[in-house]
């Protein structure tokens, strides 16, 4: 790239050096389990709403549903109001001061931990721990490649020497600092990648001559749109999918609805409720996390759709054929083609922000549930530091062997995945646990484990997205899936979490006039 060697240098150094400053800060103020699962109860509301923000979004929401974006068009818009609404509002008002309430009352000092204390059963301890470690890699991977494609783009260096750089960096001040540090580095880097993304949305904007400009010569492109796309229901960049195509279910069920409320069930962001000292932090940090989140996805997802104007500007071809038919590459190419050299430096530094805050939440709640929910229930997740740090340095391992294997074009895809599974196997028992004064143990063991059977027949046997790539149904049945249209585009969530929360309601109602069910 064009950009002074030296001036890179100099300031990815500063940045890391600040980075492994405050998870040594994080070190030396992590004394016991609880500092290490925990922070020790007692975040400030701007790191906490810095660090939900930040691990919220990662570089599959920057780079990889930018890049969908790009290729479906502003409706990705809808999915900034469900991440407000939900992810933020709902997140923090209805479900964050509960959760802080059951933490504290409980002691419990992980996700899995507190559902197993709530219910007063440890099989939900087992059963989330479990679904953490089969559904987390994934969307660790997914987080991994996006900052890893990046940085081979822009510092010219090999895929997979840009992934093991980046994996190991975070690992060192998680599996040393644990939760202190990850949070007193997701506050400095959500800083970061908000100054980032400010400059990235004026910039573009100059560019294409003004808000008014950019989006009429969007929405101008609309006969650009190719057949195959247009055959499944779009109908430009600047407008929503036919209602019930193909493209408006993906659109609708598996980016917006699936990571819309997925996020409500989230362990490595349910875990920073927990961190609050009182309810009052909790309603702070929602001031700061709504226009954070608005800044982060909003402008990730229209500079997306913009890509378009300017590709075809300067290249005669839409963002996507720009990038060689890979989404994921459609952003760092934008970022290396039009922003002046300093900015792109700016931008590196903004996704390795999005990409680090987010990896060390997933490493931290990857490795405590691996060594606290599953080899050490019952044992108040205190085996020992040195355990809690080897949990880290397996799992990291697990999600860098997973990124090395996954296909192109897959971040996105991944993150919508893991999600789903998050919510048909997590939010009703969770919702149910935090808010009923006798919950339903029988209903939350089956509700879990109804929600997660169901989303993976559905991905595996009916989803085309996934069925397709992973093969089982076409090597059982014979079909790539086992139903026809519309049921092929619908998300596995839409159908998982509806059942889920059925089973979870109707044993609850069957628990009226008991004290605990057996």
């Amino acid at each position: 790239m064009a950009v002074n060697p030296l001036t890179t240098t100099i300031l990815v150094l500063v940045y890391v050096a600040i980075t492994l400053v405050l998870g040594y800060m994080g070190y030396k103020k992590t004394v016991h389990a609880e500092d290490y699962l925990l922070a020790g109860r007692a975040s400030h509301p701007v790191v906490i709403a810095l660090s939900y923000g930040a691990t919220f979004i990662s570089t599959s929401a920057i780079v990889g549903f930018g890049g969908v974006a790009a290729n479906l068009g502003m409706g990705m818009i809808w999915l900034t109001v469900f991440n407000i609404g939900i992810g933020i509002l709902l997140a923090f008002v209805l479900f964050g001061k509960k959760t802080r309430e059951k933490g504290a009352e409980t002691g419990a000092l992980t996700f899995p931990d507190l559902m197993g204390k709530i219910f007063h059963t440890p099989k939900l301890q087992l059963i989330s721990g479990i679904i953490i470690l089969l559904g987390m890699p994934l969307y660790t991977a997914a987080v991994l490649i996006g900052g890893a494609r990046f940085l081979e783009t822009t510092l010219s260096i090999s895929y997979t020497t840009a992934l093991l750089g980046f994996a190991i960096v975070v690992a060192i001040y998680v599996i040393y600092g644990g939760l202190i540090a990850v949070m007193y580095t997701d506050a400095f880097q959500g800083a970061v990648m908000l100054i980032g993304m400010s400059i990235l949305l004026v910039l573009t904007y100059i560019y294409l001559g003004g808000v008014t400009a950019g989006h009429k010569a969007l929405a101008a492109m609309s006969s650009l749109v190719p057949e195959a796309l247009a055959g499944q229901g779009m109908t430009g960049w600047a407008s929503m999918p036919e209602l019930g195509s193909p493209i408006w279910f993906t659109l609708v069920t598996t980016l917006v609805l699936g990571v819309g409320i997925g996020v409500l069930a989230q362990p490595q962001l349910v875990v920073r409720f927990m961190t609050a000292k009182e309810n009052r932090s909790l309603n702070r940090a929602v001031l700061i996390g709504g226009p954070f989140i608005l800044m982060m996805t909003g402008v990730a997802f229209t500079v997306g759709a913009l890509t378009n104007v300017y590709f075809y500007q300067h290249m005669g071809k839409i963002a996507v054929d720009a990038a060689g038919g890979n989404v994921d590459s459609v952003i760092p190419l934008y970022i290396n083609m039009a922003m002046p050299d300093l900015f792109v430096i700016i931008f590196m530094l903004t996704l390795l922000s999005a990409a680090m805050s987010t990896l060390s939440s997933l490493y931290h709640t990857m490795g405590t549930a691996l060594v606290c929910d599953i080899w050490g229930r019952g044992q108040r997740c205190a085996i020992s530091l040195r355990a809690n740090q080897i949990g880290c340095v397996v799992m990291m391992v697990v999600s860098v062997l997973l990124a090395l294997a996954m296909p192109a074009g897959i971040i996105a895809r991944a993150t919508a995945m893991f999600m789903g599974l998050c919510a048909s196997a997590f939010l009703p028992a969770f919702a149910v646990g935090v808010y009923a004064k006798n919950p339903s143990r029988t209903g939350a063991v089956v509700s879990m484990i109804v929600g997660t059977v169901i989303w993976f027949l559905w991905t595996v046997f009916v989803h085309t997205a996934e069925a397709k790539v992973l093969g089982i149904s076409q090597m059982l049945t014979g079909a790539v899936t086992i139903l026809g249209a519309p049921w092929t585009v619908i998300d596995p969530l839409v159908i998982a979490l509806p059942i889920s929360i059925i089973v979870m309601v109707v044993y609850q109602l069957g628990m009226k006039n008991k004290t605990y069910d057996s």
